[in-house]
């Protein structure tokens, strides 16, 4: 396999030079292949002292003598057989290259990436059981305040009422907090809240499992506010919402691939209107 990857390698990066080059004194030669200047990517070396760049530079050279060595003896030690095995396998490998290439091309430009609400509810339905938590899920929102903070009681009072107008002066008073997060609509994985609440880490974990829990936290950085609306543990099914990512890109990969048949299909079907395929009995 090896041998046969360096064939591919060689076939595709060194053959049919320019005869042009004939007239350019080479950089090395190994047999009768030559290696010059142009084919050799030299941005590399832009910032390095010169030693280093000799270096680089003899690095390259001998890798390709290598490749090309080995290839030579490939050549002159490989029965025919097995040579005409791997030029089929490279002129098979470089059609694949060809037509994936171009069918990338075509799928980007006829690909509908919008995925809808409904589209998500139905993937998600059929299948619900690929969908386990894995983790603990909690719907939270927390703030970390200094105890001296002036309005202290106030605040306490917003977060735990936490109506639209609390919510928007919470907000606007954030600059005062030394860390907070009130998107308790969004899942968050357990794990991420305790690297959040540092207090947590020191065994009041289990707190956080406590649906429309209320905590008040302390440790030398403030006071933690913490207050659970929701809690998903591990062993249940994940919710729609926060396996949206992965369920659109079943679809777009769903898609994707009756695309590439569709393609497939109207190339061909072209080919033989256009009288460019036809077969014969």
């Amino acid at each position: 396999m090896n041998i046969f990857l360096i064939i591919i390698f060689t076939v595709l990066t060194t053959c049919d030079f320019p005869r042009a080059k004939a007239s350019i004194k080479p950089l090395a030669r190994a047999n009768d292949a030559l290696l010059f200047k142009d084919d050799v990517d030299f941005s590399f070396i832009d910032g390095m002292t010169k030693s280093d760049s000799i270096i680089f530079v003899q690095n390259v050279i001998n890798d390709w003598a290598t490749n090309q060595l080995l290839i030579d003896g490939a050549i002159q030690n490989l029965n025919n057989k097995t040579q005409l095995d791997f030029e089929q396998l490279i002129q098979q490998y470089k059609r694949d290259l060809y037509s994936s290439a171009y069918l990338e091309v075509l799928v980007g430009n006829n690909l509908d990436s919008l995925v809808s609400s409904q589209e998500l509810q139905e993937v998600y339905l059929l299948n619900k059981e690929l969908f386990t938590l894995k983790e603990d899920l909690l719907k939270l929102r927390y703030i970390n305040i200094n105890t001296s903070l002036s309005n202290l009681n106030e605040v306490k009072q917003m977060f735990k009422r936490f109506n639209s107008d609390d919510r928007s002066k919470l907000d606007s008073m954030s600059i005062q907090f030394n860390s907070f997060y009130l998107r308790d609509t969004t899942w968050i994985k357990k794990e991420d809240v305790i690297s959040k609440i540092k207090p947590l880490e020191q065994g009041f974990n289990k707190v956080l499992l406590k649906k429309s829990n209320f905590i008040e936290l302390k440790d030398s950085l403030g006071l933690y506010l913490i207050q659970i609306k929701e809690v998903l543990q591990r062993g249940k099914t994940a919710p729609v919402e926060y396996v949206s990512p992965t369920l659109k890109q079943i679809v777009i990969n769903n898609r994707k691939l009756k695309l590439i048949r569709k393609l497939k299909s109207d190339i061909v079907n072209d080919a033989i209107k256009n009288k460019k395929f036809e077969t014969y009995k």
